[in-house]
C-alpha cells in the first residue's frame, strides 16, 4: 500500500519535495511521455533536471569539515545551483538581485506585463526560440514609441526585459515582464523625466508586432493566417497589458523583476498531498482571488513543470537601450548628476559593490545557526578537503593547510638546498600529517 504524506494532517512530519517526485517517477516520464518535450529541448531537459536530482550528492563534488578536538566529520555536498531547482532557486534571486542593484539607474521605473493569448501559445510551447523575438519586440515598440513622440530629440530609455512561461495553475503561459525607466537620454546626452506610454498603444502595438512574428515564422500556413485573421478580430483592443506597477528606487525594482527571474513553477508548500502516484496543489486564482486545487498524476506533475524549462544558454533576462553594456555607466553618471542637481543632495555615483553571502553565511541567516560547528563539541570545524568529480581533490588540509605550510617555510629556511618531494596524510593517526622530503 502506498504511503500518503497529507500535508494538512501530518505538517511538520514529512516534507513533500519537488526532488522527491521526480527520483520516483523521472524514468518512468523518460519512457512514457519523453515525446511531449520538443526535440530541440531534450537534451536541455535532461541535462536540467539530472543537475536537480543531482543536488547535494557528495559523489558529484562535495566539501569536508573536521573537528580537530573530537575527529567528528562533516561532508557537504555541491548544490546545483540551477534555477530549476527549489532549494537553490532562492540563492540564484538573491545574488542576481544584489548584482542588479549596481546596475540599475536611480530612477523611479515602471512594470508592464505582455501577455499571449491561449490560441498561439502552442506554437511559442514547440519553438521556444520566439520567446527571444518576443522579448526584443517588447523592447522595439516601446523604444518606437518615445522616437516618434519626441524625433527631435531621440530619446533613449533603459528597459530590461524577462521571460515567465507559467501562471499559477502550472499551465504554459509565456509572458514578458518588461522594467522600464520613467525618464530618457535625448541626443545630448541630457536627463529627461518622460511620461509612461498610454494603455491602448501598449496593446495595439504588442498585438501588431506578435501577429507579425507568427505571420513571418508560420505565415505559409493556411492555418495560422486564419488564426491570425481571427485574433484581430476576437481583440479589437489589442492584446492585454498590464502596466500598473511603479517602483520609486533600484532596488525596489530589481527585487520586483527577481521574482520572476528564477523562481520554481511551484513552491514546495503549495503541495498538499503526494501518495506516490498523484500529486494535489493549490493556486489561488488570478480572476477569483480563490483557493482553487488541482490533482494531477506524477507524470502529468512532472510535465507541467519540465516544459518550463528554457533552452540551454538561453538568457532569461535582455537588456536594451540605455541598459547596454556599453550606455549603462553614463547613464547612470547623468543620472546620479541629474538627482544632484534637483534634490541638492548628493548621492553616490557608482553604488557599493555587494557581496554574494558564502554557504556558511546564508546558514547563519536563514537558521540562526552555524554549520560548521561540530555537532558533538560544538567546537569550530576545519575545512579539510574539497573535492571535484572532474578536477580532483582541489584543496588537501594535509597539503594546502595552514600549519603545513608553515613547517615547510620553516624547514626550507633551515636547509635552503631541500626540495618537497609530496606530502602524505595518514588516515587514523591522530592527525599526525608526515612529510616527505629528499635533498638535491
Amino acid at each position: 500500500m502506498s504511503k500518503v504524506v497529507d500535508m494538512k494532517a501530518n505538517k511538520g512530519k514529512e516534507k513533500i519535495t519537488v526532488k522527491k517526485i521526480f527520483q520516483e517517477h523521472w524514468d518512468q516520464f523518460r519512457k512514457e511521455k519523453w515525446s511531449g518535450i520538443p526535440l530541440d529541448m531534450q537534451k536541455s531537459v535532461e541535462e536540467t533536471v539530472t543537475k536537480m536530482l543531482g543536488c547535494g550528492d557528495p559523489k558529484n563534488g562535495y566539501t569536508k569539515y573536521v573537528c580537530t578536538e573530537c575527529g567528528e566529520e562533516k561532508v557537504v555536498g555541491f548544490t546545483c545551483k540551477s534555477r530549476f531547482c527549489n532549494s537553490c532557486g532562492k540563492v540564484y534571486i538573491e545574488n542576481w538581485v544584489n548584482k542588479q542593484v549596481e546596475n540599475i539607474i536611480e530612477t523611479p521605473h515602471r512594470h508592464a506585463v505582455f501577455t499571449v493569448p491561449a490560441e498561439i501559445r502552442g506554437k511559442i510551447y514547440w519553438n521556444k526560440r520566439l520567446i527571444k523575438d518576443m522579448s526584443d519586440r517588447v523592447a522595439g515598440l516601446i523604444e518606437r514609441w518615445y522616437k516618434q513622440r519626441n524625433k527631435g530629440l531621440d530619446y533613449r530609455v533603459g528597459i530590461i526585459t524577462v521571460v515567465h512561461t507559467f501562471g499559477r495553475d502550472l499551465k504554459f503561459n509565456p509572458h514578458i515582464h518588461a522594467l522600464v525607466t520613467e525618464g530618457a537620454l535625448d541626443k545630448y546626452n541630457v536627463w529627461k523625466p518622460v511620461g509612461y506610454i498610454p494603455y491602448e498603444y501598449l496593446r495595439k502595438a504588442w498585438q501588431k508586432v506578435l501577429l507579425d512574428l507568427m505571420k513571418e515564422k508560420y505565415g505559409h500556413e493556411t492555418k495560422m493566417k486564419n488564426l491570425i485573421n481571427m485574433l484581430y478580430h476576437r481583440y479589437p483592443k489589442g492584446f492585454y497589458v498590464h502596466a500598473g506597477t511603479r517602483m520609486r528606487d533600484a532596488r525596489g525594482a530589481a527585487q520586483y523583476i527577481g521574482r520572476y527571474l528564477a523562481r520554481p513553477a511551484i513552491a514546495e508548500y503549495r503541495i498538499i498531498k503526494y501518495d506516490g502516484q498523484n500529486v494535489r496543489f493549490w493556486y489561488e486564482d488570478h480572476n477569483t482571488g480563490k483557493r482553487e486545487e488541482v490533482e494531477l498524476s506524477a507524470l502529468e506533475f512532472i510535465g507541467k513543470l519540465v516544459m518550463h524549462i528554457p533552452p540551454k544558454y538561453f538568457k532569461m533576462v535582455r537588456r536594451y537601450g540605455l541598459y547596454q553594456r556599453n550606455k549603462n555607466n553614463q547613464a547612470q553618471k547623468i543620472v546620479s548628476l541629474w538627482n544632484y542637481v534637483k534634490t541638492k543632495e548628493r548621492k553616490k555615483t557608482k553604488k557599493n559593490k555587494s557581496r554574494k553571502l558564502t554557504w556558511k553565511e546564508r546558514i547563519k541567516k536563514e537558521f540562526s545557526d552555524n554549520p560548521t560547528a561540530c555537532p558533538k563539541c560544538r567546537c569550530e570545524m576545519e575545512l579539510w578537503e574539497i573535492w571535484h568529480p572532474k578536477y580532483g581533490y582541489i584543496y588537501d588540509f594535509s597539503k594546502d593547510g595552514p600549519e603545513v605550510r608553515e613547517n615547510e617555510q620553516n624547514e626550507e629556511r633551515r636547509r635552503p638546498g631541500l626540495v618537497r618531494q609530496g606530502t602524505i596524510r595518514r588516515r587514523g593517526t591522530g592527525g599526525v600529517l608526515q612529510l616527505s622530503l629528499q635533498a638535491v
